[in-house]
């Protein structure tokens, strides 16, 4: 029988019972997916959601899992997998007018967020198909451009243009006629 001995290098956080919708949460999680952990914390802090907090701690959970776990460094961290699943739903009835009751549902969600070093993948491709090569060519490069990959820069533009001109009845705005009388 031989045992196949697999390599830690993901490190995970998980936040259960987070009282929040998870499609609300999902919004947010979709935008910090396969991104640096750097860049992660710059874009939660700027985010207007209420989700934003709570993934922003179990983001910083996990690099801390993995500093602490591995010794590695958080420049080198990357967020390879975020997933927002459904959880218990706490009901609850209000009292309304005429001794009638009202159902209240407050839903919670579990998240799901791991991490890993880059710096451990020296030459390697990374087995996650969303993560790419330009992506983290970009992440090794010490200079901090705006620019965007060039994955990113294939996206065509749409083939319609604006044919629509703005046209305005004459007979709109005038003045007089059946609805000016007081």
């Amino acid at each position: 029988m031989i045992r196949i001995k697999r390599n830690r290098t993901r490190i995970y956080a998980l936040g259960y019972h987070i009282p929040m919708s998870a499609h609300k949460a999902r919004r947010v999680i979709d935008q910090i997916r396969g991104r640096s952990y750097e860049e992660t914390l710059m874009i939660l802090e700027l985010m207007p959601y209420r989700a934003s907090y709570s993934i922003f701690k179990l983001v910083y959970s996990a690099a801390a899992n993995a500093s602490d776990n591995m010794g590695s460094d958080e420049t080198n961290l990357i967020i390879c997998a975020a997933q927002v699943n459904e959880g218990t739903t706490v009901k609850k009835l209000k009292p309304r007018a005429r001794g009638r009751s009202y159902p209240i549902k407050r839903p919670t969600c579990h998240i799901f967020i791991e991490v890993q070093d880059i710096s451990l993948y020296e030459g390697e491709y990374l087995i996650d198909p969303y993560i790419h090569k330009d992506y983290l060519a970009s992440l090794k490069k010490p200079s901090y451009s705006l620019q965007k990959p060039s994955y990113l820069l294939k996206i065509k533009k749409p083939r319609w243009k604006k044919r629509y001109t703005h046209m305005i009845d004459a007979n709109v705005y005038s003045s007089g006629g059946l609805w000016d009388k007081k």
